[in-house]
């Protein structure tokens, strides 16, 4: 499971970053931690958790491989280069919430921006977070909701307290994850969470979020940011 800590505010991703290079690699630069997170899943073969399972040595910097041809997953050997491959980004950069539908319900809010998804699946369980949301009067199903939506590792669903507005995400700590799913036999995205800035190849930076997943097989249509192409 990625570390999570008592809310203490701003999440510590001081000169932390990821820079996405031109048709290149993503740079990983300021120590950030990297593990492997696995998608667990329940009998009926949802989502439910992750598990820890591997650490890397911690390295000040790092170069991970955005092509999805590299023989030395995760890091990028060069391949982008034979031939040479085109990273061109393509992702929006308005903020989240304005490219957000939202989903009105008794005690949650929820917003929705369904380019990011990242086909993680966390939102399938007990009837869906959207669902769960329409019937969050019910201390039940809100519970499941906060959990499903703080489980989705781009950031594609965030759950919003009713009546302050306050959006409701998980504290976790700086770091990457590369995500694996077992489940459906493939290697999932970049999973950047605890609010690492990514810094596109022209120098400016996507809006700064808790939890965003990057594309590290090639076939995005988005960007770098992953919408699922991985499960194709």
């Amino acid at each position: 499971m990625p570390a999570k800590k008592p809310s203490s505010g701003v999440p510590g991703s001081e000169g932390m970053k990821v820079k996405v290079l031109k048709d290149g690699p993503y740079l990983v630069t300021g120590g950030v931690p990297l593990v492997e997170d696995s998608i667990i899943v329940d009998e009926d073969g949802d989502p439910v958790e992750y598990h820890r399972t591997r650490e890397y040595p911690l390295q000040q910097s790092y170069a991970l491989c955005r092509c999805g041809r590299t023989k030395d997953p995760p890091f990028c050997d060069g391949a982008h280069q034979r031939p040479r491959w085109d990273g061109t980004e393509t992702a929006g950069r308005e903020p989240y919430i304005e490219q957000a539908e939202r989903i009105e319900g008794p005690g949650l809010d929820l917003t929705d921006v369904e380019e990011l998804c990242a086909a993680a699946r966390f939102c399938h369980r007990a009837g869906g977070t959207w669902n769960l949301t329409v019937n969050s009067d019910d201390p039940e199903a809100r519970r499941i909701a906060i959990e499903e939506a703080g489980d989705c590792p781009s950031g594609r669903l965030v759950v919003w307290e009713k009546g302050t507005g306050r959006a409701i995400e998980p504290e976790l700590d700086p770091s990457i994850g590369l995500i694996e799913d077992l489940q459906a036999g493939v290697s999932g995205p970049i999973w950047v969470r605890g609010g690492i800035p990514v810094e596109t190849a022209d120098g400016t930076v996507y809006e700064t979020r808790n939890r965003v997943t990057l594309c590290r097989c090639g076939r995005t249509a988005n960007a770098p940011f992953c919408d699922g192409s991985h499960m194709d």
